[in-house]
């Protein structure tokens, strides 16, 4: 998909084209916070392992057609995104929806602790869709450099304290339990944002916020889907 809208990008004439890479694509064991020119620097982590793949090749063609054609490509790697639209399912989704429908569902069935993948120590920064998109606007607008550029806050927090904030957010008093039988994954993925702050951008929406707004949404779809269900019923 990225060599094809690159490539079509350019015949068509477009005047600068903005690639979304992702903190995913650096490697597994890199610095902490990470910097752009830690890409490339060592293995990638095994689950991401094709789908960094992919978004590498994305980043290096438009690195190519930038030095060949002159075309005015850049790239962005955002962090961690939640929001209203995500995946939700329990099995595949990403730690932040998984969660949040986790302990909305333990609140409406009154059970007494949510179980959570892995130990809970992994550190993890999370940012709203909404800041993200601002962030793409500003950089279309000032940016037309060759380098990719972090976006994100330049903060983390362990997977329990997320959980935790999550709890406060729906308003489950249970217990959390840890499952440790379930991998942690990258022990540490944390983007320093440094050159996008330079730039003149920083994220607005705190991270409380930005939860108990994606959960007054994922609320919101739920009293929709029951409501057409009892109709349909």
């Amino acid at each position: 998909m990225a060599v094809n809208v690159i490539d079509a990008a350019w015949r068509t004439g477009a005047k600068k084209l903005l690639f979304l890479g992702s903190s995913c694509i650096y490697p597994k064991c890199a610095p902490q916070p990470m910097r752009e020119e830690y890409l490339f620097s060592g293995a990638l982590e095994p689950t991401n392992e094709p789908y960094a793949v992919a978004k590498l090749a994305g980043l290096k063609m438009c690195e190519a057609y930038r030095r060949q054609y002159g075309f005015n490509a850049i790239t962005a790697l955002p962090t961690n995104l939640y929001g209203p639209g995500d995946n939700f399912d329990l099995e595949d989704a990403h730690v932040l929806p998984a969660l949040l429908r986790k302990f909305h569902e333990a609140r409406e069935s009154a059970a007494d602790h949510v179980l959570i993948w892995g130990s809970g120590a992994p550190r993890r920064e999370f940012m709203h869709v909404d800041d993200l998109a601002d962030a793409c606007l500003h950089l279309m607008q000032i940016y037309d450099g060759a380098a990719p550029v972090n976006v994100g806050w330049g903060e983390d927090l362990t997977i329990r304290e997320l959980a935790e904030k999550l709890a406060a957010v729906v308003g489950f008093q249970g217990r959390l339990e840890f499952d440790l039988s379930r991998p942690d994954g990258t022990p540490r993925k944390l983007l320093d944002v440094s050159r996008l702050t330079a730039l003149g951008w920083r994220p607005k929406i705190q991270l409380t916020e930005g939860l108990t707004l994606v959960y007054a949404w994922y609320r919101a779809q739920a009293a929709a889907a029951n409501q057409r269900r009892t109709v349909a019923a």
